[in-house]
């Protein structure tokens, strides 16, 4: 399955694109930032994004800041779900699903336990995509 793009842009590899949005999430003071690869135990996506945002706000600038930057760099997701209430955002790339939830939400759905047996994903080594820190333009 192929992820939308911007038209001549060249798609980011999915573990890369995981790690663009920790980077952003942990950028914007993201808490409790965990990247699960679960290739071999769903055949929906090759890995989970788990982001805890502290409030409805902080939730919405999350999804805000994943949702701008991501499609500056050409990717794009399907309809954001949660998106208007704040409390848990589901951003779908099809090979990398990203949660952004509060913390009772995040608690409550236990989504850390349901994944427990998928591995958490090292991103240290990972290199980043260039212009991902440029200042974005902004329509005149």
């Amino acid at each position: 399955m192929s992820r939308a793009h911007s038209t001549g842009s060249i798609p980011i590899e999915p573990k890369q694109l995981a790690a663009v949005v920790a980077h952003l999430a942990d950028r914007k003071k993201g808490v409790d930032i965990r990247v699960y690869d679960v290739a071999e135990h769903l055949k929906v996506a090759d890995y989970f994004v788990l982001i805890s945002g502290t409030s409805r706000p902080h939730v919405k600038a999350l999804y805000d800041e994943v949702h701008v930057r991501l499609k500056a760099l050409g990717e794009l997701h399907s309809k954001a779900e949660g998106a208007d209430l704040g409390w848990w955002v589901l951003l779908d790339y099809v090979d990398v699903v990203v949660h952004i939830l509060q913390p009772e939400a995040r608690e409550y759905y236990a989504l850390d336990a349901l994944y427990r047996e998928c591995p958490q994903v090292d991103l240290s080594n990972v290199e980043l995509p260039a212009g991902l820190d440029a200042p974005l333009r902004m329509a005149e």
